[in-house]
């Protein structure tokens, strides 16, 4: 049994991940009282906050794209061990390097869109908000190289028969 990845680009990706989890909760609950606002204001008081839907909105992609982000590094993600477990120990490490390369892919291809329709967007104003529409994208951008560090993290661990431990725990 490998033991517990260790080292300061392991202490960095654990912190990186508690924090990306700690904004996703605090995210989430921000969620759920604009949504509750909204509710009250439609149904309460018969005056519906214009601004609390879009809100509601952002908040959604901020909270996913971290939440996919810490599903990266705690290996939450969809994977193939049913099929990986079969396989020799050899050829084993070598598919999940390239399973946590291609997901290191994605994230550089998150990051990298994300960063162009931000800056193509940043100049538009959200009508309801008054924020920049390339705020949208920012949360592509910091999951995508968040999922890059974290795919890394994964590939050196498997690369020194260490494994990454959930930060969380």
């Amino acid at each position: 049994m490998a033991g517990p990845a260790f080292g300061p680009f392991t202490r960095l990706c654990a912190a990186l991940s508690k924090a990306a989890l700690a904004l996703a909760v605090l995210g989430l609950l921000a969620l759920i009282l604009c949504v509750q606002y909204q509710v009250i204001g439609r149904y309460v008081f018969n005056d519906t906050p214009t601004w609390a839907e879009a809100l509601a909105l952002l908040l959604v992609l901020f909270v996913t794209a971290f939440g996919v982000a810490v599903g990266v590094r705690d290996a939450g993600h969809i994977g193939l061990d049913s099929v990986i477990v079969l396989l020799p120990e050899a050829l084993r490490l070598k598919v999940e390097m390239l399973v946590h390369a291609l997901v290191a892919l994605f994230g550089g291809l998150m990051l990298h869109s994300g960063w162009r329709w931000a800056t193509l967007k940043w100049d538009e104003k959200k009508p309801m908000l008054g924020v920049p529409e390339g705020l949208d994208y920012v949360p592509l951008i910091i999951a995508g190289a968040l999922i890059v560090l974290f795919s890394i993290e994964h590939i050196v661990a498997l690369w020194r028969g260490t494994v990454v431990e959930p930060a969380w725990n």
